[in-house]
């Protein structure tokens, strides 16, 4: 189906510049035909003619789609739990919840948690989502069924599995072989795979080695937590002789389609090790707030180093991630200069990484594939290439996605979702009152 958008301020990416353009954009087959450039000083803001297959933007702004780089689909549900045992640092936190939590979780439960994710994502323009799984006692097709729901919603994705010692060699297998049978053969244009790790402090040396020769096989990168709290680097010492980073070093397990999430408890020399592999930090900066685990030290991070936002499953916003880290560095005295100058490095740094493993990711440029954003934002003042970051960061940011497309098709049109959601928010509440139950009897 055709679709014409009519009065948008189209946020167009050439060469790592954002260049906005007031414009009407023609889709055809899925993807950008034309954009027909208008003058925005002639725009009445009246309502333009309304047919099927026309699309008013009302001067509104049209970026790219966002793209969350750490998210845990399967937390979802965890809202209200009880929680027994200490909460006092991150490792009683992980012990004493998450890894308490994952546990509980089947198949429906996961079905679940995928199927509000996906709203949620919707709702806040994440048409991709780079998702960090566990569900150890319910491991087979757990990847397979959160593929299917991103399908089912139009999303794009890159899923694995977090494999760990920490359950048990059992667990630990059934882990790697849930990430190589999805690599394998559930992949797609759309849906794409990655190795994944818990942490460096809950992997044995020999699984490791494992990982390293599948890495090699299936030509992807590793998705991990790395020192996102400083018990990363104290356990990994004790246990391994070699700290977090030494041991993914060591192993061979880092390359430029990793990401390495969090990346806290990091010194200068780490920093370059990682620029050196042309790998990629996803900060998580609610998360960490949330777990008290500390912040990175901004100004020590090398200007070569590729840095990505996520949200650690807490919610499906990335783009207020994106605007805390602004704000982390700002209240850790980055200047104005300094600090715009690293978020805009960051956006490109991320529309690189994603092209690793979407290459069609779009620049809103003609030819391209149609996905798009746009955002219940008129721009107050002129926007232009010189200051779009100013209107992302203090005005975009801050206003809702009113409507989301992905491959020439609505997935979010003026607030209302594509697919009706009412019986979801009632599978939820009965998958969340099963999880509940469940996750009471390892408490």
């Amino acid at each position: 189906m055709d679709l014409r958008i009519n009065n948008g301020w189209i946020c167009r990416i050439d060469n790592d510049r954002v260049i906005p353009a007031f414009a009407d954009l023609l889709i055809r087959n899925g993807k950008i035909e034309q954009i027909i450039p208008k003058n925005f000083d002639d725009y009445s803001f009246s309502k333009s003619v309304v047919s099927d297959g026309i699309y008013d933007a009302g001067g509104r702004v049209i970026t790219v789609p966002n793209v969350n780089f750490h998210d845990h689909i399967y937390s979802r549900l965890a809202k209200g739990l009880p929680v027994s045992g200490s909460m006092e640092n991150f490792h009683d936190i992980l012990k004493n919840l998450w890894w308490k939590l994952d546990l509980a979780l089947d198949l429906e439960i996961v079905e679940a948690s995928a199927k509000m994710a996906a709203i949620e994502s919707i709702r806040n323009g994440v048409l991709y989502i780079f998702d960090h799984h566990a569900s150890p006692a319910s491991t087979k097709n757990s990847l397979k069924t959160i593929a299917n729901v991103l399908r089912e919603y139009n999303l794009r994705g890159t899923i694995c599995f977090e494999t760990s010692d920490r359950n048990g060699e059992v667990f630990k297998t059934d882990a790697l072989a849930e990430n190589v049978e999805f690599a394998k053969h559930s992949c797609d244009e759309n849906i794409k795979a990655m190795l994944g790790i818990h942490a460096s402090f809950t992997v044995e040396n020999k699984t490791l080695e494992t990982i390293k020769d599948l890495n090699k096989k299936l030509q992807t990168g590793i998705h991990i937590h790395l020192c996102e709290d400083s018990a990363d680097n104290t356990i990994s010492l004790d246990k391994f002789g070699d700290n977090a980073l030494a041991r993914l070093v060591k192993f061979n397990l880092i390359n430029d389609k990793s990401i390495l999430a969090h990346g806290i408890f990091l010194n200068e020399s780490d920093y370059d090790i990682i620029r050196s592999f042309k790998s990629s930090l996803a900060f998580n900066p609610h998360s960490n707030l949330n777990n008290a685990v500390g912040l990175p030290e901004y100004s020590a991070l090398p200007s070569g180093l590729s840095i990505l936002c996520g949200t650690d499953g807490m919610h499906a916003n990335v783009v207020s991630s994106f605007k805390q880290i602004f704000l982390q560095m700002r209240h850790q005295k980055s200047s104005f200069e300094n600090t715009f100058s690293r978020m805009e490095k960051i956006y490109f740094d991320q529309i690189t990484f994603v092209k690793k493993y979407f290459p069609d990711y779009p620049g809103l440029n003609e030819g391209d594939r149609a996905d798009m954003i746009i955002w219940d934002y008129v721009p107050p003042t002129p926007i232009n290439s010189g200051n779009f970051f100013g209107h992302y960061i203090y005005g975009i940011s801050e206003r809702q996605v009113c409507s989301a497309i992905s491959g020439g098709d609505f997935l979010l049109k003026n607030y209302n979702l594509a697919r009706n959601e009412e019986h979801v928010w009632k599978e939820v509440a009965i998958q969340g009152k099963r999880l509940l139950k469940e996750y009471k009897k390892l408490i």
